[in-house]
């Protein structure tokens, strides 16, 4: 079944609020998903840091003396800030792939939740309202997110198996649905040199999208190439470093709402998750037409 939300902030006054608007709006879709979640946070790019958030199961080992570490690795300042099973590596934008090559080395059990210029990605194993609470989502900043909370169909319960998922910098996708030819494409998507971590259905249309993407496409276009070359049913809600896109199947039988005022754009599997929203009386309110893009960019 699962819920997915997104936000996408026009209004610069909220974007403080935007991890308390974004939890709210996940935490009232629990009974979507009990398994586990997830939320991507995007925060202003600067061009002189990028950030690598990455979870470990065991964090008081694998985070103990990684910034020492890694600046010595790679040969320039590195910091790292711990929030419970996840932290976020900080590094001049050069310095990045040299500091992910160094952490398969340093730290072989530390998974990459994602990394780029604005993205921060948190999910675990658990509830939403225990997810936010351990994170302290509610008081990031940001100018767009999305989140998930997950019911497992299609692989294991684990924190690698929950959204959202993310395959390029600053690109993640969530998902409710189900593809029926992932198998196929990922086979596809390896030839070209994707590399997976899961089995998951979800991680293969966000690699398509990456792939897509790589080759030229803007967002809208690479949500329309869903539309051709992946099947089964799916409504897909993404976040890049400066949008945040919409998309369902042709038929288009998952729920979906959206609802736009001057200050934001905001979706939710139900309308119970815009609710909360400053102005949402006011705001124009529709279900996305089937085998139709929404984007919206900075």
């Amino acid at each position: 079944m699962c819920g997915i939300v997104g936000l996408f902030l026009k209004d610069k006054a909220l974007e403080p609020k935007l991890g308390a608007m974004l939890s709210e709006m996940l935490v009232s879709l629990s009974d979507r998903g009990p398994d586990s979640a997830g939320i991507a946070i995007y925060g202003e790019a600067s061009r002189n840091e990028a950030k690598i958030t990455i979870q470990s199961p065991k964090p008081d080992r694998d985070f103990r003396g990684l910034d020492a570490e890694l600046s010595k690795a790679v040969g320039a300042p590195v910091t790292i800030s711990v929030k419970s099973t996840h932290a976020v590596i900080r590094a001049t934008p050069d310095k990045v792939d040299a500091a992910r090559e160094a952490l398969q080395s340093l730290r072989p059990d530390v998974r990459i939740m994602g990394a780029g210029e604005a993205v921060e990605i948190y999910k675990e194993v658990g509830l939403p309202e225990a997810v936010v609470e351990r994170f302290d989502v509610r008081k990031m900043t940001g100018t767009h997110g999305i989140g998930h909370t997950r019911m497992a169909t299609e692989s294991a319960v684990t924190t690698m198996g929950a959204h959202p998922f993310s395959t390029g910098a600053d690109q993640c996708l969530v998902h409710n649905g189900s593809l029926s030819n992932h198998n196929n494409v990922r086979r596809e998507l390896v030839r070209e040199g994707m590399k997976f971590e899961t089995e998951n259905d979800t991680e293969v249309a966000a690699a398509y999208l990456s792939s897509q993407m790589a080759h030229g496409k803007n967002l809208g276009e690479a949500l329309e190439g869903t539309l051709s070359d992946l099947d089964g049913f799916f409504t897909f809600v993404v976040g890049t470093k400066n949008g945040f896109g919409v998309v369902r199947d042709p038929i288009a039988c998952k729920p979906a709402v959206m609802a736009e005022t001057d200050q934001y754009v905001a979706f939710g599997s139900e309308y119970r998750a815009l609710t909360k929203l400053p102005g949402i009386d006011n705001a124009r309110v529709w279900e996305p037409e089937p085998a139709t893009v929404y984007f919206w960019e900075h």
